[in-house]
């Protein structure tokens, strides 16, 4: 060997020869290599995660506000089909007032329960009682609705809610609103 060459060889345990050279650390380029290479590997990976929250967070407002909205309509419908009539002197397109058997104070024969807008959340007052909340707490809705519609003997109310997810924050994923309407009839006994 002459000494023109750097490199030293060696044997490796298999008998062949193996040239080496000697290396104390890495060099900018490779440095550089794996840099880039983990941006492009995390970068992705990131932003999928933010997107999978942000979506999640977002289902989660939609599905709060249909429910409340639903759940609140739900009530309303049930309660004219066993109402005896829609009670004219309190009811307005904001309220609407039934007069009812059920919920009866002692000795009364007729009892009412009226729907109502209280501040931004949709309330029932039953003769008596103390007004109930009907959504939840970060829904908050934004039109109410009653239409008394009359066929003949048969009476029936439409109801329009507009509910939207309180957002003070004002972010994107925070924003949902719904929409419903229904028709019920009354059911007297």
């Amino acid at each position: 060997m002459t000494s023109r060459f750097f490199f030293r060889k060696k044997l490796n345990f298999i008998g062949h020869v193996v040239t080496s050279r000697r290396k104390n650390g890495f060099n900018l380029i490779e440095v550089l290599v794996y840099v880039a290479l983990l941006i492009i590997i995390i970068v992705p990976i990131f932003s999928f995660v933010i997107w999978s929250i942000s979506a999640n967070t977002k289902a989660k407002t939609m599905r709060e506000v249909l429910n409340g909205a639903r759940k609140a309509m739900e009530a309303i419908t049930r309660e004219v089909r066993e109402a005896r009539v829609i009670y004219d002197p309190t009811t307005t397109p904001n309220q609407l007032s039934l007069e009812t058997r059920k919920y009866l104070p002692t000795g009364e024969e007729i009892s009412y329960i009226d729907f109502y807008l209280c501040g931004e959340q949709l309330c029932s007052r039953k003769d008596g009682r103390d007004p109930v909340v009907l959504t939840p707490v970060n829904v908050r809705i934004t039109n109410l609705n009653f239409t008394k519609i009359v066929t003949g003997q048969d009476s029936a109310v439409q109801i329009n809610i507009q509910a939207d997810y309180q957002n003070p924050s004002n972010r994107p994923e925070y924003q949902s609103s719904v929409s419903l309407t229904s028709t019920a009839s009354l059911r007297p006994n």
